[in-house]
């Protein structure tokens, strides 16, 4: 045994305790009892724990946890908030609903309400496909699809009504009202409606509408093509149908991207771009307050 770590326990003149009997350079580790008040406050929490577990819930079981005695829930208290926040709402929500759509920007008390409503509204349900700042993703790539609702291109109509409607039905979903938004692009070369040969004229004479086509030779033979194919929806100068949801082919502005590839793709197989009927998980004055939202964003009709 050195002489810095011994095992001896002894007290030292002019001290009140104990050493352990270990040294280090000289310094020794005295054997103190813990003080009492806070063997006293260790205790408490001893009993304070036990009843907490009996009191709240807290053991684990196979499906759930103890309820607790006194059969707190904090999904009931939320519950609760919840409904008593709606009911604070429930006038200006009756209001909106109740108001003339076109009039709610008239009423500044009301207007401010729907925005930052619409705002909380479109966060939470719209924002994980048209992004945060509501730009969308109107470009090729594996994400593209989702409308830009800052821009004046609207597939079916950029009114806050026409708003409201996409909003309530959704696009290509059932509803009661099924006539709505549920208009469908052939799949020219899939179907076999078109030759290759004709799907390359046709993409090259769409190309040219807002810029430079491919190849200028097909898109002059593209013309007849997209004169008996494609101008009943599209119209013959390619300005597109919002009452049918036929997008403007002439204003450089894509869905899915305008490059020569996707646009052949597009006129090949088709595109069926889906949106949810939200008059099924939303209410009435919410889809209301985002529609005035979204109308707000500057795109709007």
């Amino acid at each position: 045994m050195s002489d810095n770590d011994t095992s001896k326990m002894d007290i030292k003149p002019g001290h009140d305790y104990e050493t352990t009997g270990h040294t280090w350079d000289g310094i020794e580790e005295y054997n103190k009892p813990l003080p009492k008040w806070w063997l006293y406050i260790f205790y408490a929490c001893i009993v304070w724990g036990v009843g907490y577990t009996i009191a709240y819930p807290a053991w684990p079981g196979i499906k759930s946890a103890t309820a607790g005695v006194i059969g707190f829930s904090t999904r009931g208290n939320l519950a609760d908030d919840l409904a008593e926040h709606e009911a604070k709402l429930a006038p200006i929500n009756a209001r909106l609903v109740e108001a003339e759509l076109t009039a709610i920007s008239e009423d500044d008390e009301l207007l401010n309400y729907a925005q930052n409503a619409g705002a909380a509204v479109f966060r939470s349900w719209c924002a994980q496909c048209h992004g945060s700042g509501a730009a969308g993703s109107s470009q090729a790539g594996w994400a593209a699809g989702y409308p830009n609702l800052l821009d004046d291109d609207w597939l079916w109509g950029g009114t806050i009504e026409d708003i409201h409607t996409t909003i309530s039905v959704g696009i290509r979903q059932e509803s009661d009202e099924d006539w709505l938004r549920q208009s469908e692009m052939p799949a020219f070369g899939r179907d076999e409606l078109l030759s290759e040969e004709e799907i390359a004229q046709v993409a090259n004479f769409v190309m040219s509408l807002s810029g430079t086509p491919q190849d200028a030779a097909l898109a002059e033979a593209g013309a007849e093509v997209y004169e008996y194919n494609c101008a009943s929806c599209h119209g013959e100068q390619g300005g597109g149908d919002t009452f049918q949801g036929a997008p403007n082919l002439a204003d450089a502005i894509w869905l899915y991207g305008g490059d020569y590839d996707t646009v052949y793709q597009t006129v090949y197989n088709a595109r069926y771009g889906q949106m949810p009927a939200w008059n099924e998980r939303l209410s009435e004055a919410e889809i209301r307050a985002v529609a005035t939202y979204v109308h707000s964003l500057g795109g709007g009709e």
